[in-house]
């Protein structure tokens, strides 16, 4: 019985065991080792066969990641754009599983999309760049490959990775045609003056019409129907034939491998353990592991950790050279410190910064506030982390007497900052208070005393609780968008009527087809934020598509409607609407609030107001007993003691109640539940 204690027993078990034990354990370590290799046969050379397998497969993989034997010629660097949900990713996937950067499998689904809320919503947010390595005619070309969001809300991304392409892949849904978002990525690509190869996917679709899409796109881009290439991604078919047309005709990116480095930052994410990691596209020279550079942005001088490229998960190789894009970690700690448009140069040849981006212009603010206010700094750095890979967002600290401390926040849409809110408590588990968005209006002052307080005649108003009074404004501004609707021509009645509701001005009416048409109209930013699209889709069945661009301000007779609760206002639900519509508004969002507020033990009494004149009210009753359950007869005036008993608790516990609004009754109140 001692003998199979091992070293716990007094008595030493004998040789022959030990020596049986000893070769359980090296099988079972054989065993192991062949399962996380995925050999099937037993290892011949023992310990030194496996270092040298290991060591063979090392210089293979090094050999294949050797950047430097890619000259300039045998480089492109190109986007892929369209609009939402036509097949952008699907494509992406094909490329990769053809030029051998992930296995083919049946899993292989938005490989790209790696972010929590693109699975969950099935749509791309943000831009992701690979490396592909394609052979053709005897030659090996290096294929950088972003893949760019398709929703109005995320134009920044594809503007910033146009920027790192010499040419574009303009995808076009066989069944729908173009739509709105197609349009507005053409314009950006054709602005840059990229090189723009038209593919028309989904031709195994039953109801798919490429010839007629084919007519579409020579009559709206007047690119010949002969360029267009027909695929299906989903399948695979025809795919071979866009990276033939990818190296035929995307130009190389023009750049010298002899000219000192020049680097451009066009994107970066935040990793807890290794600091910033910078997405660059080399226009000059090259950068490799230990080599000094300087920002040219911040004159700070850092030493490079690790140069690499993404298939689609991060490689290190020795160096990128000119003309090739991947990631850099330099030991960036400060998120403050990486900006995107910067440029990166050697410390000791200081170049001439790149031209950088233009800044993201906001469409909607917001505050942002946590529910707790120990939670303030966790919740900073969570936003300045965040911020970093998503640089369209604006940041500007604001404070709030019910909330507390907090930020105004800018987006370029209700769903990017749906998005950005999603990606605060999946990411970095933060749990915030979101106000109803609002647009930046613009005012005129007359007094003399307000224009020498704020120092400038016009000031620009993000929050409605800063709205200025009537007396002290000359005018007051509202934002216009240009906005572009692409329809099939059996809903354009409903389409007009919802679009003259929204105070909307037809500019222009187009036939594209014999079916089709796009429509351009000037609109009120604040009539089209917050559920325009949603009821577009609603009334069209889903067909018609919009797009919206900035067009500048207009003279409006805004006012700003406060609401209150019990007799306090309150500020987060202050907004500024136009004169016409305030009683429609403040009816619409007084009902919406009795929805959305729980029942409380007191009566809540919800009014909409402009400045002294209520306009709207609704009442919330009160969650009561049945006092008279226990009268089953007898005298009235025992029934009306009870009830005037209760009712008189009812209002000493209204003095001192406070009624919690719901985090999401700030977005719910404003969207509207019919057009009529």
């Amino acid at each position: 019985m001692l003998v199979g204690l091992g070293r716990w027993c007094r008595v030493p078990p004998p040789r022959g065991v030990c020596r049986l034990l000893r070769a359980r354990l090296r099988w079972r370590r054989q065993q192991q080792q062949q399962h996380y290799s995925g050999s099937k046969e037993p290892s011949l050379g023992g310990r030194g066969g496996e270092a040298t397998g290991r060591g063979e497969s090392r210089r293979r993989e090094k050999d294949a990641y050797d950047l430097s034997k890619f000259p300039v010629e045998n480089i492109r660097n190109f986007s892929i754009i369209a609009h939402v949900d036509h097949g952008k990713s699907t494509l992406a996937d094909r490329l990769l599983e053809i030029t051998g950067a992930i296995v083919k499998t049946d899993r292989n689904r938005q490989v790209l999309d790696k972010l929590q809320v693109e699975r969950e919503r099935g749509i791309t947010v943000k831009a992701q760049t690979a490396s592909l390595f394609y052979h053709h005619e005897g030659k090996t070309y290096l294929l950088n490959l972003i893949d760019t969001p398709g929703h109005v809300d995320f134009s920044y991304e594809v503007s910033r990775s146009l920027s790192a392409c010499q040419g574009v892949l303009l995808i076009v849904d066989a069944n729908e045609g173009i739509q709105a978002q197609t349009v507005a990525n053409f314009f950006l690509a054709f602005e840059s003056q990229l090189m723009i190869i038209p593919v028309i996917n989904k031709i195994d679709l039953k109801h798919a019409e490429p010839d007629r899409v084919a007519k579409q796109v020579e009559k709206v881009f007047d690119i010949p129907k002969d360029e267009c290439i027909q695929i299906s991604a989903k399948l695979g078919t025809n795919v071979d034939q866009v990276l033939e047309k990818v190296v035929e005709k995307i130009p190389p990116p023009r750049a010298k491998l002899s000219d000192p480095l020049r680097a451009l930052v066009f994107d970066s994410t935040y990793d807890h353990y290794r600091g910033v990691i910078a997405s660059i596209a080399l226009f000059d020279g090259w950068v490799q592991k230990g080599d000094k550079i300087m920002s040219s942005y911040t004159k700070k001088v850092y030493e490079v950790n690790e140069v690499g490229i993404l298939r689609p998960d991060q490689y290190p190789v020795e160096k990128l050279c000119a003309g090739q894009v991947g990631y850099l970690i330099c030991g960036m700690k400060e998120v403050k410190e990486a900006q995107i448009g910067d440029t990166f140069h050697l410390q000791k040849q200081p170049v001439e910064p790149l031209a950088g981006f233009k800044p993201a212009k906001p469409m909607v603010f917001a505050g942002m506030y946590p529910i707790d206010q120990s939670e303030y700094t966790n919740l900073r750095k969570a936003v300045e982390k965040l911020t970093l890979n998503d640089s369209s967002v604006t940041v500007h600290r604001d404070s709030s007497p019910a909330l507390g401390a907090g930020w105004r926040l800018g987006f370029l849409g209700l769903l990017h900052m749906e998005v950005f809110n999603q990606r605060l408590e999946q990411e970095y588990n933060a749990s915030v208070i979101l106000t109803a968005p609002t647009v930046p209006y613009k005012a005129v002052l007359s007094s003399s005393k307000l224009i020498k307080e704020y120092g400038e005649e016009e000031i620009t108003i993000l929050n409605p609780c800063h709205f200025p009074d009537r007396l002290h404004v000359k005018e007051y501004l509202e934002p216009i968008v240009t906005g572009t609707i692409l329809t099939p021509d059996d809903y354009i009645g409903k389409i007009i009527s919802l679009c003259q509701s929204r105070r909307a001005i037809q500019k222009n009416m187009v036939y594209i087809d014999d079916h089709r048409l796009m429509m351009q109209y000037l609109f009120p930013l604040n009539e089209i934020v917050v559920d325009f699209y949603d009821s577009l889709k609603s009334l069209s069945s889903g067909y018609a598509s919009f797009d919206y661009e900035d067009a500048g301000y207009q003279v409006a007779d805004l006012i700003k409607m406060d609401i209150y609760l019990n007799g306090k206002c309150v500020e987060e639900l202050a907004t500024i609407v136009h004169r016409e519509k305030a009683y429609s508004t403040g009816k619409a969002i007084a009902e919406r609030l009795k929805d959305t507020i729980p029942q409380q033990l007191f009566e809540i009494a919800i009014q909409a107001a402009i400045g002294s004149k209520v306009i709207a009210r609704e009442t919330i009753k009160a969650v009561r007993k049945n006092v008279l359950a226990k009268c089953y007869g007898g005298d009235i005036t025992r029934k009306m003691k009870l009830l005037k008993r209760q009712a008189e608790g009812k209002r000493r516990m209204r003095k001192i109640g406070n009624v919690e609004i719901p985090k999401d009754a700030f977005i719910n109140v404003l969207k509207r539940q019919q057009d009529k």
